[in-house]
């Protein structure tokens, strides 16, 4: 079983319309609301694929109400942290020129009390699975060290941990040695302070994670692929070519591929192909998370 992390979880709006026009009254030509947020994607990819999962992180409110129902009917195994605060909704918005316009809500606040009741739940469910995926952004109320403990609670335990964040939560995390991180440019750039131009660069910047600590590193580059370090090895990996309708999740795909993978023992390279292969049926979905096996099966091949 896969325990999956989701201190920000989100109702996610996915709306389509001609073109975005700024300071005027846009028109929805469709809209459709689903549970969201970086874990909850890896838990619906993760489930579409058989795995066992249990889901952990804060909800509350209506939209927290939506996200479980969702999870149950999913066959997740619910161990949820209830607050006061309402669970965000985030809004995507699909142009017709393929652009996608991404309005995040900061998320509720976290008391004292609330977060340590998940600290509870996230300990107990540890001993129900081999892996935990921590994913995404925090509230507020939640300390920008919260990964690296729950990291290292992981390896107490014995469990293999892969990380996907950003900013102050990911450095911190990264200093808590997890076994896979997954950044994208700009999240490595953020680590290494600098931007960072052509894939020998981009690698170094990923071997310095590894000189940390880190075991893996596999870095996001959107349309331009994937690319594997783990300190002795580099493995890069092209896209999946697909007529592109929602980027959205992305990310969190390739992050549910690999897990599955490590936990497999597959070779770097089979690590990447599926991982790719996964992102770009996503990318050629209208709702994210949701794959098309049969486009998967054709793009592995």
């Amino acid at each position: 079983m896969i325990l999956t992390v989701t201190l920000n979880p989100a109702v996610d709006k996915t709306c389509e319309l001609g073109s975005l026009r700024p300071g005027e009254v846009n028109r929805l030509t469709k809209c459709v609301s689903a549970a969201g947020g970086k874990g909850i994607n890896v838990t619906k990819v993760l489930r579409q694929f058989h795995m066992p999962v249990a889901a952990v992180g804060f909800l509350g409110g209506s939209g927290g109400r939506l996200i479980e129902d969702a999870m149950e009917e999913m066959g997740v195994e619910c161990y949820f942290t209830k607050i006061r605060g309402e669970t965000r909704t985030n809004v995507n918005i699909l142009g017709e020129d393929g652009a996608v316009t991404e309005i995040l809500e900061p998320g509720p606040e976290i008391s004292g009390k609330e977060l340590e009741n998940f600290r509870k739940q996230f300990g107990g469910c540890l001993e129900l699975c081999e892996m935990a995926v921590l994913s995404g952004s925090a509230p507020a109320g939640v300390p920008t060290d919260i990964y690296g403990h729950l990291i290292e609670e992981c390896h107490r335990a014995g469990r293999r941990v892969c990380l996907d964040t950003s900013g102050e939560l990911l450095r911190e995390g990264v200093r808590a040695k997890p076994d896979m991180v997954k950044p994208n440019r700009k999240e490595l750039e953020y680590l290494a302070g600098k931007s960072l131009t052509g894939r020998e660069e981009l690698a170094q910047a990923a071997e310095a994670l590894t000189a940390q600590g880190v075991s893996k590193v596999i870095l996001s580059l959107g349309e331009e692929g994937l690319l594997y370090v783990d300190g002795g090895r580099k493995v890069y990996q092209p896209a999946g070519k697909v007529q592109v309708v929602n980027t959205v999740g992305c990310g969190d795909t390739v992050t549910a591929s690999l897990c599955m993978s490590e936990l497999a023992g597959e070779t770097p390279d089979m690590m990447l192909s599926k991982a790719a292969a996964l992102a770009a049926a996503n990318a050629a979905t209208w709702e994210n998370g949701r794959i098309s096996m049969e486009l998967y099966l054709a793009l592995l091949c």
